[in-house]
């Protein structure tokens, strides 16, 4: 997210206000055009926070509460004790839109929407992530059954739900892969005028291909990298920052209880980190964790504290994760009352959640 003097002030999360009109959004979007690219912000965002699995569990057709559940008051009411400031909610596309163009399921979009409130009543951050890795139904975004139109027909579907929500930021799909940079590009720019045009003025995260990983992120594993192309994003508000995802295990997927290549996690966050100074940028690491072997956990600390002092390279992290179903004992996984696990990954994150004199405030949202 390129950040203006004269763009849109500190108003993010913790605003006394709640509505601004869009049209105020465009005024200041045009002054903001009219300054240097690429200056400092006024205000800094700080997320913290951790992703909250299980409405992307199952499969499409799954019956709530058997398939997939949303995760429990008592569970965000914990998080939020923790003093985890925003969650990272993961869903299926399919469950919320079962027919491409078609209407929101006025059902799933009410669990939805009662999550986003258990949240808001918490005063936490919502991070909306379909969960489809660039999919629907199997079939890539770009392909003759899923065409970028019906990708931008969701988000202009779901952001007008949260238009301009303070506390809801749109993260705009998970992890897209086995699709060209420029092809992801192509989507992810309709769907960001989709958002736009709607008259939703929300922070978005675009992620990239490959996983969207930080260390895969000035690879060529589809052709082009996501360092080279994806500068090519064009936000008219210009309020985005760039997801990436980074695990240590031997193969950087997060699927195995080992962090054997965390030297090379830690130095692609650093590296990332390089790139989003060098091209002023922000970014946020929505998917991370590690188990709770020692080397594992300094690795973890590292990776945080790369984050949390380059401020302005970073609006923050979502840790993998927690959630209601995740089995006992879970290498990497958070549990909301630490009964069956997650108790050292939390300490090892409590040194940043509870530091007040690392505290900013957080900010350009909408207002």
């Amino acid at each position: 997210m390129r950040r203006l003097k004269g763009s849109t002030p500190c108003r993010f999360g913790f605003s006394t206000l709640r509505k601004t009109l869009y049209a105020t959004a465009v005024s200041l979007t045009a002054l903001s055009l009219s300054v240097q690219a690429g200056m400092a912000a006024d205000c800094e965002m700080s997320l913290r926070g951790i992703n909250v699995a299980g409405a992307e569990f199952g499969k499409p057709g799954d019956p709530y509460g058997q398939g997939y559940i949303y995760p429990a008051q008592e569970t965000i009411d914990s998080l939020a004790a923790d003093k985890f400031n925003a969650i990272r909610l993961p869903f299926l596309w399919e469950r919320l839109q079962p027919k491409l163009n078609g209407i929101l399921d006025p059902t799933e979009l009410s669990r939805l929407q009662n999550t986003v409130e258990e949240a808001r009543a918490n005063k936490m951050v919502v991070i909306l992530d379909p969960h489809n890795y660039a999919r629907y139904g199997g079939q890539l975004i770009g392909s003759p059954n899923v065409p970028v139109t019906a990708f931008a027909d969701f988000w202009k579907r779901l952001s007008a739900v949260f238009a301009n929500d303070q506390d809801i930021i749109f993260g705009l799909m998970n992890e897209p892969h086995n699709i060209a940079a420029e092809d992801w590009l192509t989507a992810a720019n309709a769907a960001l005028k989709s958002i736009r045009d709607i008259g939703a003025g929300n922070l978005v995260l675009v992620s990239g291909t490959a996983w969207s990983g930080a260390h895969s992120w000035s690879q060529d594993f589809y052709g082009s990298s996501n360092a080279s192309v994806m500068t090519g994003v064009k936000d008219p508000l210009n309020n985005f920052a760039f997801e990436v995802h980074q695990y240590a295990d031997g193969d950087y997927s997060g699927k195995n209880a080992n962090c054997s290549q965390m030297a090379g996690a830690v130095s692609a966050i650093q590296s990332f980190t390089d790139w989003l100074n060098t091209n002023r940028y922000q970014g946020f690491l929505g998917e991370f964790g590690t188990t709770s072997d020692l080397q594992c956990l300094k690795g973890l600390k590292q990776m945080v504290d790369i984050i949390e002092s380059n401020p302005n390279a970073w609006i923050g992290w979502a840790y993998w994760a927690s959630g209601d179903w995740w089995p006992k004992n879970s290498p990497m996984i958070i549990q909301p009352d630490l009964r069956n696990g997650g108790s050292a990954q939390l300490s090892t994150l409590k040194t940043v959640l509870d530091d007040p004199n690392t505290t900013r405030q957080v900010c350009n949202g909408k207002s």
